[in-house]
C-alpha cells in the first residue's frame, strides 16, 4: 500500500474514532480515596468495580499511604498526566484539593466527589451519602437512648479538616441543644486521623482524662472499631456506651457482645457504584449536571440532582441504616 493510501486510511480511522458517540469510547475512571487499608473505601472500590464492569469502563483505584491531602494531590497530579477521563474523590480536605482538581477539570476530566466533598469550584457533582443533618442528629439520638439521656459524652472523629465529619459534628451539637439532652454534656472532641492505632490511643486518653464518661460517638469506621477494641481491652464494655458510623462486618462482634448496642451507616459499595454512574453520565453527555436532572444509577434506580448546602450540585444516596443485635447477622457478610 502506498504512503498516500496509508495516510488516507489513517485519517479515516482517526475521524471514525472521533465520530463515535461518547458512550462507545473506552473511558477510564479513577477513584482516589482518603487512605490505604481503610475497609470502608475497599467497599467503595467494590462498587466502582461493579459499575465499571457493567458499563464497560476501565477502573483505577488509588489511595495515599496515610490519609492526607498532600498524598491525594500527588495521586491526582499523576492521574492528570495519565489523561484519565474522570476522577472520583473522597477528600481529606475540602479546599486543599481544589487547585489540582481545577487543573483536572480544565483539561476536560470529569470530577465527582463522594463521601467527603470538595468545594464546588473543584467538582462537577458531589454524591452525598445521606442528609448531613440527619446523620449528625441520629448519632446523638442513638447514644442518648443508650445512656438514658444523662452523663458526659465525647466524640472521637477522623481528622479536624474532613468536611463531612465536621458537618456531622455541628449537627450533633445542634441536636444536643434540644431540651431532652439537658443532662448530657459533650466534654471532648478528639481526632484519630482515621488511623487505627492513633484512634485507639485517643480512646484510651478519653478513658483516663474523663473518668465519668458515659458514652462515645465515633463518626468514622476506623475510629469506631478502634474505640470498640479499646473498650474491650480496658474492660469497659457495657460501662461506656459506644455508637457512630461503622461497617457491620467490622462491628458485628462488638454488637453481639454488647460493646456497642447500635451503629449506623449507608452502604459504601453503593457509594462507589453510584458515583461511577454519575461520572459516566457526565462523560457521555446523557447528563448535563443541572438541578432537577434525573440520574440513571443502574441497579440503584434513579436519583435527582439538587443544590448542596455549599451551593454546589449534589446527589443524595439515601438515609443511613441502623444496625443492632436484631439485624447484624444479616448484614455482617454483606459489607
Amino acid at each position: 500500500m502506498s504512503r498516500k493510501r496509508l495516510l488516507v486510511v489513517g485519517v479515516l480511522l482517526v475521524a471514525l474514532v472521533f465520530a463515535l458517540p461518547a458512550y462507545a469510547r473506552d473511558f477510564t475512571i479513577a477513584m482516589v480515596v482518603k487512605g490505604a487499608g481503610n475497609p470502608f473505601f475497599e467497599a467503595c472500590r467494590k462498587g466502582g468495580e461493579e459499575a465499571t464492569g457493567e458499563l464497560g469502563l476501565n477502573f483505577i483505584f488509588q489511595a495515599p499511604a496515610t490519609p492526607t491531602s498532600e498524598g491525594q494531590i500527588e495521586l491526582i497530579d499523576a492521574l492528570i498526566a495519565q489523561q484519565v477521563d474522570a476522577i472520583l474523590v473522597s477528600a481529606n480536605d475540602p479546599d486543599a484539593l481544589v487547585p489540582m482538581l481545577r487543573r483536572a477539570m480544565d483539561r476536560g476530566i470529569i470530577v465527582v466527589a463522594f463521601d467527603s466533598g470538595v468545594a464546588p469550584a473543584g467538582r462537577h457533582l458531589f454524591l452525598n451519602q445521606a442528609d448531613m443533618e440527619l446523620i449528625g442528629r441520629i448519632q446523638v439520638q442513638m447514644l442518648a437512648e443508650m445512656i438514658d439521656g444523662e452523663g458526659e459524652i465525647a466524640i472521637l472523629s477522623a481528622t479536624s479538616t474532613m468536611a463531612n465529619q465536621n458537618t456531622w459534628i455541628q449537627w450533633m451539637q445542634e441536636e444536643l441543644k434540644e431540651p431532652e439532652y439537658a443532662k448530657m454534656d459533650l466534654v471532648a472532641i478528639v481526632y484519630g486521623d482515621d488511623l487505627r492505632e492513633k484512634s485507639y490511643n485517643e480512646a484510651l486518653g478519653l478513658f483516663r482524662s474523663r473518668p465519668n464518661l458515659k458514652g462515645i460517638i465515633s463518626p468514622t469506621t476506623v475510629g469506631l472499631a478502634a474505640t470498640a477494641r479499646a473498650l474491650e481491652d480496658q474492660g469497659l464494655s457495657g460501662k461506656i456506651a459506644l455508637t457512630g458510623l461503622g461497617l457491620p462486618s467490622e462491628m458485628a462482634e462488638y454488637i453481639r457482645n454488647g460493646t456497642s448496642e447500635a451503629i449506623a451507616l449507608w452502604n459504601p459499595i453503593d457509594l462507589g457504584y453510584v458515583s461511577t454512574y454519575m461520572a459516566h453520565g457526565l462523560l457521555t453527555g446523557t447528563l448535563k449536571g443541572e438541578i432537577g436532572e434525573v440520574v440513571n444509577v443502574g441497579r440503584m434506580g434513579e436519583r435527582t440532582i439538587t443544590e448542596a448546602a455549599d451551593g454546589g450540585l449534589e446527589v443524595v444516596l439515601g438515609a443511613p441504616f441502623v444496625f443492632d443485635i436484631d439485624n447484624i447477622d444479616e448484614w455482617a457478610d454483606v459489607y
